[in-house]
């Protein structure tokens, strides 16, 4: 039962750091956009960067479930 809970859970953190990617992808545009106002890029880097610590965390978390699901 373990096994069939560790690969869901490694489905799910796979999906969210792929989530987490894409949206820190976005948010880089922004913040590079020189037609944004400065605020919208100051907003966009804050949230690449929390995008960059969920993607980390995600995909840890993925990686652990994987391996704990291979046992």
């Amino acid at each position: 039962m373990d096994k069939i809970s560790n690969a869901a859970n490694y489905v799910s953190d796979t999906v969210k750091g792929a989530t987490s990617t894409a949206s820190k992808e976005a948010n880089k545009e922004v913040a590079k956009d020189n037609n944004a106002d400065l605020s919208t890029r100051a907003t966009a880097t804050k949230d690449a960067i929390g995008d960059k610590v969920d993607e980390k965390k995600h995909n840890t978390s993925a990686d652990v479930n994987k391996e704990a699901a291979k046992h």
